[in-house]
This record gives structure tokens, sequence and C-alpha cells, in this order.
């Protein structure tokens, strides 16, 4: 029996992959966001053990809604390649169901473990937190080099992929970087669409309550203006956005 922590389930899902999805989001993140809405989902055994039998019961119980509504699994976090096994035996379980199936993450991962997963993936949303990598180290307390080293492993393998950045205003929203994101990207064959989501504050109250220093206390959500103009950078690459 392969059990694993997890954060929280989400039955009915509509923003972390195609359709309706039954979304796993998984205990233990090696980062450290400083925008991360789910600081709580960081230390690996705070979270609910559970097997993945018992996860995969609860999924077929609503697998007709999943396909009718074009949909399935995503495993999400925390950072679900941080539980391998559990990740990878999930996965296998929900192809043998025929499900399409999805993973969350953020390409923090050896190149060689994410491959175990490659052969049960229909779908990876992959998160670069910023292309800049002092950017990224300064954001999350880690290079972005895997990061990048994986999407370079999707298009090997011709996997399908979404890139998802988060806009924090005076961070990760310099026109010349998400340009320069935008270049790298559009030489991508495999890639689907990009997502830009505008940071919000939704978390903060996890840090306070956790006893955490929120560093992003006086940074406010970026502009609807300013995340026109650059969803505009990639359409100017012909790069799909959200």
């Amino acid at each position: 029996m392969t059990e694993g922590y997890i954060h929280s389930l989400e039955s009915l899902g509509t923003v972390d992959g195609p359709g309706i999805r039954f979304v796993v989001f998984t205990q233990g993140c090696p980062l450290r966001c400083q925008y991360c809405h789910n600081p709580d989902t960081w230390k690996l055994k705070a979270g609910t053990k559970v097997s993945t039998s018992t996860l995969i019961k609860k999924i077929i119980k609503i697998k007709p809604y999943l396909e009718g509504a074009g949909g399935g699994l995503t495993i999400s976090g925390g950072e679900p390649t941080m539980q391998p096994e559990f990740t990878l035996d999930l996965l296998k379980k929900a192809k043998a169901e025929n499900l399409h199936t999805a993973l969350d993450t953020s390409g923090f991962v050896e190149i060689e473990q994410f491959k175990k997963f490659l052969a049960y993936l229909d779908l990876v949303l992959i998160d670069i937190k910023s292309f800049n990598n002092s950017i990224h180290q300064e954001l999350t307390g880690v290079s972005n080099q895997k990061t990048l080293a994986v999407i370079e492993l999707l298009e090997k393998a011709k996997k399908p992929y979404w890139v998802r950045q988060v806009i924090v205003p005076q961070i990760t929203d310099q026109i010349a970087e998400i340009k320069k994101l935008a270049k790298f990207l559009s030489q991508k064959k495999y890639l689907e669409k990009v997502e830009l989501l505008p940071y919000h504050e939704l978390g903060k109250h996890k840090w306070e309550k956790l006893g955490l220093e929120y560093k992003l206390a006086a940074v406010k959500p970026p502009s609807p203006k300013k995340m026109a103009k650059l969803n505009a950078l990639f359409e100017n690459y012909r790069i799909k956005i959200a």
C-alpha cells in the first residue's frame, strides 16, 4: 500500500487544468515563495496521511462528472514531486482508470526523477516563478535551473504543458524580464498556453497565524492595465494567453 501526506482535496476544481478536475493538494514543498498562499503546506508531515487506493476510490465516484466535462485528475501541492512514490502510484492508478492526468509543479526536481512521471501524464502545469535566476532565488530560495531543465525535457518528450507565472509588482512584473521569458517560450513546440496570475494577499493571514514574517505586506495586486500590458508581450510572440 502506497501512502503519502496531503494538504487537502478539491473534488470539482476548475482552475488546475482543463475541464472539471479532482485536485489532490500534496503536503511538503522545498520552495519558500514570498507570496505563497499556503505556507501550511511546507512541512511534509504536517498533512494528512492517506493511501493512493483511498484517493482513487474517491476519484472514481465522480469519474462521470470529470469525463463529461473534459476533466480528470490534477496532482498539485505543495510540491508533488517531493513525494515521488506516492505521486507516481496515484498517476498510475488514474491512468489505469483512463483518466486525464495533470501535474502542477514548480519543476524543482531532479530530471531523472521527473522522467518517471512522463508516461502517466497527459499535461504538466509548470510554474516559472521568475525567468531571472537571481530574482527567482530571492523570491523562492532556490534556483530556476531545474525548472527550465524540466521544460526542455517536456519538449524532448513531446509532452503538452502550460506555463504559469505569478505577477508580483516590483518583483516579477519587469517588462524586460517578461520579454525574455516570452522569447524563450516562443521557440517551444509543446507549450499550449501561458497563464499570468496576478499576485493576491489571500494567504497573508496564514503567515501571521504560523508566526511567519510576510515580506510582501506592503505589496498590492497588479492593476488590470498592467496585466493586460504583460499579456500582450506574449501575444506579440503568438503565444496563447489564458
